[in-house]
C-alpha cells in the first residue's frame, strides 16, 4: 500500500465534478495528495472539494473548461503559485453529443466532441508538463475508451477522438520520458457514468447486453476507474508508460463491441 502513498503530491483533475473524476479525486485525496478539482461547473467541482476538506484531505476547485486554452494556462499558473507543484495530471473530461452514423455528424458535434476529447487533454499535458518537471517528474493519466480500441456502434467521432488520445499517450511518453514522466491511458468499459446514460437507459436490454457480452456480469462503476487510475498515478507503476489500460469487465476479449 505504500506505493499508492500520495502524500506530498499534487494532483490536477480534469472533469472532476462527477463520475470517474469525482471518485479519482477523493481516491487520491485518501492517499494524502493535494488536489485541484476542475471542470467548466466551479460550484460542482466546489461541492466536491468540500466533501474532500470535510473527510480530512486537502482540495480546492477550479473551473477549467477543456476547450478554453485560458484556463489551461490560468489553472497551471495557479497550481505554480499556490502548490509550488505538480505531480498528477488525469485528463478525464469527455463529451458525446451526436449518437448515430458518423457520416451524420453535425459540423458543431464534431468540433465539440474533438475539442473536449482530444484538443483538450493535449495542451492541457503541454502547458502542465514544465511544471511537473520541475517538480522532479510526474504521470499523466488520460482517461480513453475501449471505443478508442474497437469503435463503438453509433459513436464514430466519439471512437475515433478515444484512438487519437491513446495515440497521443505513447507520443508524449516517448517525448516526456527522459524528464521522469510518465504517461498512461485507462480504456474505461461501459461505466455508470451520466455519458453512458443514454446507452443504459433500457434497464432490461442492458441487463441482457451485460449477461451475453461481459465476462464479469455487471456494469462497471467510477470507483473501478478510480482504483485503476490511483495505480497508474502512483509509484506502484513506476516502470509503466505508454501503456493503455483496459478495465472493462472482459468486454473486449470477448470482441462484443
Amino acid at each position: 500500500m505504500a506505493r499508492l502513498d500520495l502524500t506530498g503530491k499534487v494532483a490536477l483533475i480534469a472533469g472532476a465534478s462527477r463520475g470517474i473524476g469525482e471518485e479519482t479525486a477523493m481516491a487520491f485525496a485518501e492517499q494524502g495528495a493535494t488536489v485541484i478539482v476542475t471542470s467548466r461547473k466551479l460550484e460542482a467541482c466546489a461541492e466536491v472539494a468540500e466533501k474532500i476538506v470535510a473527510a480530512g484531505g486537502k482540495a480546492r476547485a477550479m473551473k477549467l473548461h477543456l476547450g478554453e486554452l485560458s484556463d489551461h494556462e490560468e489553472v497551471i499558473s495557479s497550481i505554480e503559485q499556490e502548490e509550488g507543484r505538480l505531480d498528477i495530471l488525469v485528463n478525464n473530461g469527455a463529451t458525446n453529443p451526436h449518437f448515430g452514423p458518423a457520416t451524420e455528424t453535425p459540423v458543431e458535434a464534431w468540433d465539440k466532441t474533438v475539442e473536449v476529447n482530444l484538443r483538450g487533454p493535449y495542451y492541457l499535458t503541454v502547458k502542465a508538463a514544465p511544471l511537473m518537471k520541475k517538480s522532479g517528474g510526474g504521470s499523466v493519466v488520460n482517461v480513453a475508451s475501449v471505443n478508442g480500441i474497437q469503435p463503438g456502434f453509433g459513436q464514430g467521432v466519439y471512437s475515433m477522438t478515444k484512438a487519437a488520445l491513446i495515440s497521443m499517450t505513447q507520443v508524449f511518453a516517448q517525448e516526456l520520458g527522459d524528464q521522469n514522466i510518465r504517461v498512461n491511458a485507462l480504456a474505461p468499459g461501459l461505466t455508470q457514468t451520466k455519458i453512458a446514460s443514454a446507452l443504459m437507459a433500457n434497464e432490461e436490454a442492458t441487463k441482457s447486453m451485460v449477461e451475453r457480452n461481459f465476462s464479469l456480469k455487471r456494469v462497471g462503476q467510477p470507483q473501478d476507474m478510480a482504483e485503476a487510475i490511483l495505480y497508474l498515478a502512483s509509484d506502484a507503476s513506476s516502470y509503466v508508460t505508454g501503456h493503455t489500460l483496459v478495465v472493462d469487465g472482459g468486454l473486449t476479449q470477448r470482441g462484443a463491441l
